[in-house]
């Protein structure tokens, strides 16, 4: 299956039906040339955590214990990557999806979801472009013959470089354990390095965090680029994972997610993190804005 592109004077983004419906580009016009927001990638890779961004369908994040419990009954969940420890970001990011429409604005997209462990779901994506604005909405709906939680959220890997800054109101944040794990949540207010509600640089060191509490909106700053992006989500994603392994690194993790990784195990149980009860036939949505601005 070929790639797909999307493309208008001020924008551009390129799909990869075959690997999870991600991006391997989302460039702008700007100062004569096409210019990243999103990092520059391979365009054949073949591993989703190469692409630009990621789809998070039926959930976000890691999930511990080997499974989760919910409404009385233990539901297994398998690894699903060999380099990963615990089963991670549900399914839809490395299945093949079908293309549904494709016009000069839009491309919508569908996927028929086995798995991981107890899930089966039907998911809609549609990917949009609006002058510089790139529109994301993701849908799911459970058709397994039980009561699930479900979330949703986008996983994009944004340009970093040495003076990119961050405004991303929030007011608590999960840190993490040497597994990549919650270990408790604390106020941003005590970890001054974590803390985006001014402009702040983006932390020098390994960084790996959920944010609780977020406005859905935020801003990234390139000042040596004289660009910026406006990130806007839906209510549904009121959270936000930060993550950058160091300021060497070309690339930096902005997600809005619907909850907090292992949330299916975190104490009071999923629904009190943001995950979402679906029934049979139930359906959640969520959406994303990230508008381009000089």
């Amino acid at each position: 299956m070929k790639p797909l592109s999307l493309s208008n004077a001020a924008a551009r983004i390129t799909i990869r039906p075959d690997l999870g419906a991600g991006l391997t580009s989302f460039d702008v016009m700007h100062r004569g040339g096409w210019t990243p927001v999103f990092r520059s990638v391979d365009p054949e890779t073949e591993h989703p955590f190469g692409l630009s961004n990621i789809l998070l369908v039926p959930f976000s994040g890691r999930v511990s214990g080997g499974g989760f419990a919910f409404d009385g009954a233990f539901h297994p969940v398998e690894r699903n990557m060999q380099t990963e420890q615990y089963p991670i970001h549900g399914s839809g990011f490395s299945a093949v999806w079908t293309v549904v429409e494709s016009t000069a604005e839009a491309v919508t997209l569908s996927l028929d979801g086995d798995g991981p462990g107890p899930f089966r779901y039907d998911a809609a994506m549609t990917y949009r472009l609006s002058g510089a604005t790139l529109v994301m909405e993701l849908a799911v709906t459970n058709r397994a013959a039980l009561t699930l939680p479900y979330g949703l959220g986008f996983h994009p890997w944004f340009v970093r470089d040495r003076n990119t800054c961050l405004t991303a109101p929030a007011g608590r944040v999960w840190l993490e354990r040497d597994d990549h794990l919650p270990r408790a949540l604390e106020p941003v207010s005590a970890h001054s390095e974590l803390d985006f509600n001014r402009r702040h640089d983006l932390p020098r060191s390994w960084v790996n965090n959920w944010f609780v509490g977020w406005d859905r909106q935020a801003r990234i700053d390139w000042p040596d680029r004289d660009l910026a992006v406006v990130v806007e989500a839906s209510e549904l994603l009121n959270q936000y994972v930060l993550f950058s392994p160091s300021s060497d690194a070309d690339f930096f993790c902005f997600e809005p997610v619907s909850h907090p990784v292992d949330a299916f195990n975190l104490p009071e149980g999923p629904i009190a993190h943001g995950m979402v009860r679906l029934a049979p036939g139930d359906e959640l949505k969520a959406s994303a804005r990230f508008s381009v601005t000089t």
